[in-house]
């Protein structure tokens, strides 16, 4: 079978219709369709079918991605091996952050890459759910991503997840709050007080929620920003509470206090696909566990 046909039937299977797929292969949606009829020809079995005005794969078409994935796994091991012979990890990689991550770890992760020389890394911040987080690797090599830890893992198929750190998220109380002086803070003495949360379906979200249900106490959001330094500002001029990620927060703006009884974090993954990663991919992310054990985790 034809290799660039079966990039092209996985890139249709990554971004879910052909218009996306040209897009991203820079040619156009006939040239796609083209190149899916013709591996359908060479298989001699149906490999989409019409769902509605586009097409989508049919049994054979996702059982033959599979495959297509582990072809062009072995194709980039290959590369890799001859990798192995330079001096030093070479290319470039893409890689998408989370913005809260970003804060984090960002500045520790360029001084690292910084040592490599001939290594190329394009950062984006992209503000996602883990649901978005295999379609992004159709544009990244390297995803890091963070779930609820009561939340199902990634799956396995097709993906590889490494574990980069667990990180408590901690309530955020203006300074001068009345349960400033406690340790710890029980869910429950929270409960009249104003919320300030993420988008719904976004991770920190879905803690708080997990925590009202295993409390059955449920908080009263009344304001959604997804950008946490937004959230801090609202809550150091009083304007509610909220769940924040422990290693950005500013205590210098805001009190932070665990909560008792419960554990809140979430979980800050790295995300590939399957397959022997290329040196300067392995290179990121040997960066990233070294920068993210730095910052100490529970």
């Amino acid at each position: 079978m034809d290799i660039g046909r079966l990039r092209t039937l996985r890139e249709f299977a990554d971004r879910g219709s052909v218009t996306a797929a040209a897009e991203a292969l820079h040619c156009t949606p006939s040239a796609v369709s083209q190149q899916l009829r013709a591996l359908q020809a060479e298989v001699g079995l149906p490999l989409t079918e019409q769902a509605g005005r586009g097409l989508r794969l049919t049994d054979v078409g996702r059982a033959l991605v599979a495959r297509a994935d582990d072809v062009l796994a072995a194709l980039e091991r290959a590369e890799a091996e001859l990798d192995v012979y330079r001096s030093a990890p070479r290319g470039r990689v893409r890689l998408a952050m989370f913005p809260s991550a970003a804060l984090m770890l960002l500045p520790g992760l360029l001084d690292r890459f910084a040592t490599f020389e001939g290594l190329d890394v394009d950062v984006a911040d992209v503000d996602m759910t883990p649901p978005e987080v295999p379609r992004l690797l159709a544009d990244f090599d390297v995803v890091v991503t963070h779930r609820d830890e009561y939340a199902t893992p990634f799956g396995a198929e097709r993906l590889q997840v490494v574990h980069l750190l667990r990180e408590p998220l901690d309530v955020a109380l203006p300074i001068g709050h009345p349960l400033g002086g406690r340790e710890r803070v029980e869910l429950g003495d929270l409960a009249a007080e104003t919320w300030i949360s993420v988008d719904v379906g976004f991770p920190v979200d879905d803690v708080l929620r997990s925590v009202a249900i295993r409390t059955g106490v449920r908080p009263k959001v009344v304001y959604r920003f997804n950008d946490f330094r937004i959230t801090e500002t609202l809550v150091a001029s009083g304007h509610g509470i909220a769940l924040l990620p422990r290693y950005t927060m500013d205590t210098g703006r805001v009190l932070r206090r665990p909560l008792a009884g419960i554990r809140a974090a979430r979980h800050v993954e790295a995300v590939l696909r399957l397959g022997a990663p290329r040196p300067a991919v392995s290179a990121v992310l040997d960066a990233l566990r070294t920068e993210a054990a730095e910052m100490g985790s529970e």
